[in-house]
């Protein structure tokens, strides 16, 4: 991949950087504050890929994703995760059929509400392993298979699951095979007191918003693109390497209190997010290549999930975040430093 860009090329990139600052200013007038939470969701849809957002009720995660839509020009539906929902009841059903001019009977296929652009699944650990994996399979194969037949999702395709961190009675965690898929795991926090004093001035009172789309479909699946296009250095790909090579117990390198609180580490797939996540935050802040500082501005939403915690470390206290912090403090994101250290000399030779 040549590091020149074609003229073509550079007004996209200089077009997606305005369109992330309008995209944020347009929000801005429903959604008070989530500046890094936005950021990271913008990120995801250019990678092609989707979100799991963890966070109590009443932060607005679902008035977030339905306004981000209203952005991008996109067809948008929530479907409500329950405990008794069904794989057909989100992907849909073949229905028989007579036709009026023949008499012949004849299976159609009606669509469920997983057949748009930006799907919001709402609280999906409250529904049966099986609805669960009729959704991860058309996020993973961008298809549904009904009966025999194959039906292809619509494009661009990004999937926004929400889950309540507080309630755990009568819910189906997702397994950590299956949280992989996403690439990013978002904490969508409480706001600051200045933010949650706009919030309550707004919703209180009469205000109407005008949403203007910023981005039409056939602009965004170019713009995804384009983020693979973006040349990265052997040393920023090294560095993502190291801190994902470094999560894994018992392989070279790993460091002490990784052994000691962590049981599993994450796969090749964070590395790939890693990289790509990175490539579309440059773009968005304006910028053709990929540093370390984008990288690590990631680790915490692509680790997170991929780190399992043991129960030594739970018991203490210790959370996901806890252990990426650490690896961010060990690991250098200077070249000399990094190729020169003796304990990442054995994760370069592993």
């Amino acid at each position: 991949m040549s590091e020149s860009f074609s003229e073509a090329q550079t007004q996209a990139i200089k077009r997606l950087a305005e369109a992330r600052e309008k995209i944020l200013d347009q929000m801005s007038q429903v959604i008070v504050g989530q500046r890094e939470v936005l950021d990271q969701l913008l990120i995801s849809l250019f990678c092609r890929s989707h979100c799991l957002l963890e966070g109590v009720p009443g932060l607005a995660k679902t008035l977030m994703i339905s306004t981000l839509a209203r952005t991008l020009s996109l067809k948008f539906n929530r479907i409500q995760f329950t405990p008794d929902l069904m794989p057909a009841d989100i992907t849909g059903t073949e229905v028989l059929e007579e036709n009026r001019t023949t008499g012949a009977r004849e299976f159609r296929f009606i669509e469920g509400p997983v057949f748009a652009n930006v799907i919001l699944a709402d609280e999906i650990n409250r529904t049966p392993p099986k609805t669960q994996a009729a959704l991860l399979e058309a996020m993973q194969e961008r298809q549904v298979t009904v009966g025999r037949v194959r039906h292809p999702m619509m494009d661009p395709f990004f999937v926004l699951a929400t889950q309540n961190p507080i309630e755990q009675e009568g819910t189906y965690p997702l397994p950590e095979a299956q949280q992989d898929r996403f690439m990013f795991k978002v904490l969508v926090k409480y706001p600051s007191f200045d933010e949650e004093f706009e919030i309550a001035r707004r919703t209180t009172a009469l205000q109407e918003d005008h949403i203007v789309p910023v981005l039409q479909g056939e602009e965004i699946l170019e713009l995804q693109k384009l983020v693979r296009q973006v040349p990265i250095t052997d040393h920023v790909i090294r560095y993502a390497l190291c801190l994902v090579r470094q999560t894994r117990v018992g392989q070279p390198g790993c460091p002490e209190f990784v052994q000691e609180q962590v049981s599993w580490g994450a796969g090749p797939r964070a590395v790939q997010f890693l990289i790509l996540g990175g490539k579309a935050r440059a773009l968005l802040h304006g910028r053709t290549h990929v540093s370390t500082e984008d990288i690590q501005a990631l680790a915490h939403p692509v680790l997170r999930h991929r780190l399992v915690i043991n129960f030594a470390a739970e018991s203490e206290g210790i959370t996901p975040d806890d252990v990426v912090t650490r690896l961010l403090e060990v690991t250098p994101d200077k070249e000399d430093e990094l190729t020169q250290d003796a304990r990442f000399q054995e994760i370069f030779a592993s």
